[in-house]
């Protein structure tokens, strides 16, 4: 008994090495990432044990990012929904995949992602940048590729056998989604005209700083403050919605309740989440139209037109949304923030404020491929 004991104990520390030795080996030439650095009024963040962020992994995931093999028909990439100039949109009013049917929603920008909601996609169905990097390349009508196809595909590069063995050392679909985890994970934003001014190296105009302070504050009609609302659901700095639970989504009045998409609801199985989608950032917003999860708004003007007077109460509503309103409400007057056209001018004045032209030009976030 005693024999057979020490028999498995030295199998499974055998293993276990084995297992250590290829983590170490995979790992051996790879570095952790240069020159690398996050606001720190942005929060803190959390890089996964399992895929820190290295200098291979990002250079790895980058390539992979723009490569038109990612698709089934080789010519759809990731950077074909989200292209740097856009912010890492696509323009679109809902994205178009290989099948050339128009999809369901609206490609979300990819930027500061390691802070924000810890659920992605506008519904909130996954919880990593891992596992979200491979379902895009497997749905049918966004690209279409099957994973070991993909992976032989890789496997017959020697430049791509050669980076994943410095990064990861093997090529599978794990590593894959690694890689593309680790590159998303350096798309940050913090250089733009508003981050300038909160370092105190920037002067915001009149009119920019009339749209911080209506951005920054809730209504209150009795205190005589008037507010735009909008950093209940888009936090300050980040311009993100909120990290706990699911702060970061909410039911922002575009639908009443006949006709309310599922959204996070499809995840939860909560009907009191029906209608809530994730909370976008607001970085780069004049760069990245048509707006909301399913592009229905063409510009900021019509988003700023939305939340003064076109809010459709609903179930969901956002309390938030509901209570705001820069005059005192008669009865059941429907929602809205009753700004004037200047300080509606004035939100979207700020809003251009949060464009940063060196994320959207970076060659480090660019194309491999030139």
């Amino acid at each position: 008994m005693k024999k057979s004991l020490l028999i498995g104990a030295l199998v499974i520390a055998a293993l276990a090495l084995g297992r250590f030795a290829y983590y170490t080996t995979a790992f051996t030439r790879a570095t952790p990432i240069t020159n690398f650095s996050a606001p720190f009024v942005f929060g803190q963040f959390r890089v996964p044990d399992d895929n820190p962020l290295t200098d291979e992994a990002v250079e790895l995931g980058r390539r992979l990012f723009y490569d038109v093999r990612l698709s089934g028909n080789n010519q759809f990439s990731c950077a074909s929904c989200h292209k740097q100039h856009l912010a890492f949109t696509d323009g679109r009013q809902k994205a178009i995949g290989v099948s050339g049917k128009e999809l369901a929603l609206n490609s979300m920008s990819l930027v500061n992602l390691m802070w924000g909601p810890r659920h992605f996609f506008w519904n909130g169905r996954v919880t990593s940048l891992e596992e979200q990097a491979l379902l895009p390349i497997q749905d049918a009508d966004e690209m279409d590729q099957e994973l070991t196809k993909l992976v032989a595909e890789l496997e017959a590069d020697s430049h791509y056998v050669e980076l994943f063995r410095l990064a990861y050392g093997s090529i599978t679909p794990e590593h894959i989604a690694y890689a593309l985890a680790s590159f998303q994970r350096t798309l940050i934003s913090s250089e733009s005209k508003y981050d300038k001014y909160l370092r105190g190296e920037a002067i915001l105009t009149e009119q920019e700083n009339l749209g911080r302070k209506l951005f920054m504050a809730h209504p209150d009609v009795k205190a005589s403050l008037r507010g735009g609302n909008c950093i209940d659901c888009h936090s300050q700095f980040l311009t993100s919605g909120f990290n706990t639970l699911y702060d970061g989504f909410s039911n922002n009045g575009l639908d009443s309740e006949a006709d309310l998409s599922p959204g996070l609801e499809e995840v939860t199985q909560m009907p009191a989440h029906r209608g809530f989608f994730k909370v976008p950032t607001l970085r780069n917003i004049a760069l990245t139209a048509p707006y909301m999860h399913d592009g229905r708004f063409a510009t900021l003007e019509a988003v700023l037109d939305h939340y003064n007077e076109g809010i459709k109460t609903s179930s969901t509503l956002s309390p938030l949304i509901a209570e705001a309103n820069n005059l005192i409400k008669a009865g059941n007057s429907q929602a809205s923030l009753s700004l004037a056209a200047h300080e509606q001018q004035a939100i979207i004045a700020f809003l251009h404020t949060l464009t940063d032209e060196q994320f959207v030009t970076a060659e480090k976030f660019s194309s491999p491929f030139k």
